[in-house]
């Protein structure tokens, strides 16, 4: 997702971008914090379930790991529009650095037992608030870069979501490969990663500061001018709400994924990175396919066509009996959820008005990040036998949630036509 953070005309030293390639100043920091990013949120359960041996203590994990990030996502913003982009990014990669460093030498010398267990939660929950810092400085970087190219900003977003994704492809087989040597290889990899991210977030192009004096009352009131946006358009709230429901049933899966690969299967870490770096690919591929699938069934058609595969994709995961089709309907699953988020940011992109675009994102991002805590609480209260029928409760509420959101948008003039499907930014 592409985060505004200021939404006037840069000035003084903010006005051009400075000399020096795209690809060292911002394609590089954001490689390597993508691909960090990925290990924490795929890889960082895993090293709980391996470390605690727990089902409960890894849907925990999961929980603490997204609740930072949900709470640090207003005060991020905030910092990056005071200080700027660079600062923040590098504070929050090399406070990443050190928190690893510190929990793989606590993890050499603790015994296993309580202080180990606490170690790894406590690295769940740091390296989530610290990762969400950087995404946060790098999708202002993004966000900036791409106004100032000239006509080139649909060139510049298609790279940063090509990054992306393969780092999405990539993070969760690396970090489930490392894990079989050790939490230390897989915490040594992530300090490197996040150390050059560090050192390269020097480079990276300023961001347009604010004044700090007034800053309260202009976070209160982008919070405010976001919410009256949104609510002004039925059409993406209908859509939001309905995706809101969908990240419930994603977040419950990526979090007891790692357990029923590991616990029921019977598989290794690798075995869990195989299955995301599939799910990636998948993405990756329905993402592509959608670009042209717009201009034919429009986003209602595709909104329609993935929404009907993502639920009954889910309902299908419940009951998949081995570990192939487990991987396949996964990668199902997270493919129509690729599309879901491909008309979603079309539409945001058609409606929401430019002034207001920075607050009514940041406010739909909120809204979709909560359901991923809730997930892992519920992995953490659910046995392990019981976690079929949480997915597949989870499948029913996707399914009605999206079946209504689409039953109330159908026949809008927006979503029933083709035109306009340039502006979509996969």
């Amino acid at each position: 997702m592409t985060i505004s953070v200021y939404e006037g005309q840069p000035a003084g030293r903010h006005a051009a971008i400075p000399q020096g390639s795209l690809l060292r100043r911002v394609y590089a920091p954001r490689a390597f914090d993508a691909l960090a990013f990925s290990m924490c949120t795929y890889a960082m359960p895993l090293l709980v379930l391996a470390t605690t041996k727990s089902a409960s203590l890894t849907g925990l994990a999961f929980a603490l790991e997204w609740l930072p990030r949900v709470a640090a996502f207003g005060l991020a913003g905030d910092l990056v529009d005071r200080r700027g982009a660079a600062i923040v990014f590098f504070l929050a990669s090399l406070a990443r650095a050190v928190l690893v460093a510190a929990g793989g030498v606590a993890l050499f010398i603790l015994p296993s037992g309580t202080a180990e267990t606490v170690t790894v939660m406590a690295l769940a929950a740091g390296t989530g608030a610290l990762t969400q810092f950087s995404f946060i400085a790098n999708e202002a970087v993004g966000a900036i870069v791409s106004r100032r190219t000239a006509g080139q900003a649909h060139k510049v977003q298609a790279v940063l979501i090509g990054i992306d994704q393969t780092a999405t492809l990539t993070g969760p087989a690396l970090g489930g490969v490392l894990l079989l040597g050790g939490p230390s290889h897989m915490l040594a990899v992530l300090g490197v990663l996040s150390v050059l991210a560090a050192c390269l977030a020097l480079q990276t192009p300023p961001t347009p500061l604010r004044g700090s004096a007034k800053n309260g009352a202009r976070r209160q009131a982008g919070l405010k001018t976001g919410w009256n946006t949104l609510s002004s358009l039925p059409v993406l709230s209908w859509l939001v709400a309905g995706l809101v429901v969908s990240n419930l049933a994603l977040g419950l899966l990526q979090a007891a994924s790692p357990i029923i690969v590991i616990e029921r299967f019977g598989l290794t870490s690798a075995a869990v990175g195989t299955l995301w770096s599939a799910a990636a690919a998948s993405t990756l591929l329905a993402i592509a396919a959608c670009r042209f699938a717009l201009n034919r069934l429009g986003l209602w058609g595709v909104g329609v066509v993935c929404s009907t595969v993502a639920s009954a994709a889910c309902l299908a995961l419940a009951q998949a009996p081995t570990y192939i089709s487990y991987v396949l309907v996964m990668a199902l699953f997270m493919a129509a959820d690729g599309g879901l988020t491909v008309v979603l940011r079309t539409l945001r992109s058609l409606l929401i008005p430019p002034a207001a675009f920075g607050s009514t994102l940041s406010l739909t991002i909120l809204l979709l990040l909560l359901p991923f805590p809730v997930a892992g609480i519920v992995v953490a209260l659910t046995p392990l036998s019981a976690l079929q029928h949480a997915i597949l409760v989870c499948g029913i509420l996707q399914a009605l949630a999206l079946g209504l959101a689409f039953m109330r948008l159908r026949g809008d003039p927006v979503l029933r036509g083709s035109g306009n499907m340039t502006r979509a930014t996969a």
